[in-house]
């Protein structure tokens, strides 16, 4: 029998339909996912299953929705909120910071804040300064909040499952370069662990982590690694706070090397504070970990400045050849 394969968009849509067939108190609020387009796809037929009390838009305010949502999920609703771009989810910050991400923490876990935020990153096709930023790092600093990256259809679904049916706080980012990505996706609901990364390829040359889009991306240079004879440990984060560590440092031990993949500024992300607890976990490396990431500047507007801004698979293809040739 062949198997059923969905994009990337069709698993956050039919997780969000399995989500509000679970649980009556689920529902979906944010600029418009009932009307034309649905969110890119990712909200289509919820309207005609659900109806207008399930699914609404809300006005064009980032700081108000957010606050309704925190509302709504202190008494004892499931709010999924969508917002088409991460980058102005900086007007929400001090609600995450002073509200929501601590709510939990003020009432000795006595009262929980069970919302979701599904935010878009705008990754490529001239989005700029303004539209193609991460805040993945911005987010995942405060305790009391999940940052979760999905990085395939498969893993979209049952991460964003799992983010619903949780009783803290959740954003969840995706990558708009993975939406036509396709693969093959349970027709159940099923829930993954939002704190244990997936090890998503087996090689004894050195050690590969990243997360969301840098993870089909360090695929795609594994491919080209093979030509070489390189293997590759590759992990794929999944999300970002309280990271179960055992499996990396176990790779990270056999391997002695490692290369970090991020899609973000090199200061304060995910790369750092991984090589910084390998270090502080007292793994000896045969080499000085790597990272790549973006250069600590803007986005740029322009095709020919943007190609040359984000890293590609023959990056991550050279940064793991040199550090496999290393002894």
């Amino acid at each position: 029998m062949k198997k059923r394969e969905l994009t990337f968009g069709e698993a956050i849509n039919e997780a969000q339909i399995q989500a509000m067939q679970l649980s009556k108190d689920v529902f979906i609020t944010g600029l418009q996912p009932e009307k034309t387009g649905n969110v890119f796809g990712t909200c289509k037929n919820i309207l005609k299953k659900f109806g207008k009390k399930r699914i609404f838009p809300s006005p064009t305010s980032e700081q108000g929705v957010t606050a309704l949502a925190a509302g709504a999920a202190i008494n004892g609703l499931r709010p999924i909120i969508i917002h088409e771009r991460v980058d102005f989810m900086a007007y929400t910050f001090e609600q995450f910071a002073n509200w929501i991400s601590l709510w939990s923490f003020k009432s000795a876990g006595k009262s929980k804040i069970p919302l979701v935020i599904r935010a878009m990153i705008g990754k490529n096709w001239g989005q700029g300064p303004q539209h193609g930023k991460t805040l993945h790092s911005s987010f995942s600093y405060l305790p009391g909040v999940h940052v979760v990256m999905p990085s395939s259809p498969s893993e979209a679904k049952g991460l964003l499952l799992s983010s619903i049916m949780s009783d803290d706080p959740v954003i969840f980012l995706e990558y708009r370069a993975l939406y036509n990505t396709k693969e093959h996706v349970d027709t159940e609901p099923y829930f993954i662990e939002l704190r244990s990364p997936r090890k998503r390829l087996n090689g004894g040359d050195l050690t590969v982590i990243a997360a969301g889009a840098a993870v089909l991306t360090s695929i795609q240079a594994s491919k080209m690694l093979e030509k070489r004879n390189i293997k590759i440990d590759l992990f794929d984060l999944r999300a970002l706070t309280e990271i179960k560590m055992d499996q990396i440092y176990e790779s990270v031990k056999k391997t002695k090397k490692v290369l970090l993949v991020e899609d973000g500024w090199s200061k304060g992300g995910y790369a750092s504070e991984i090589i910084t607890m390998i270090l502080e976990k007292g793994i000896k490396l045969t080499c000085e970990p790597k990272r790549i990431c973006w250069p600590n500047s803007h986005i740029p507007m322009s095709k020919p400045l943007e190609d040359n801004f984000y890293f590609t698979a023959k990056d991550i293809f050279r940064a793991c050849v040199t550090l496999a040739e290393k002894k």
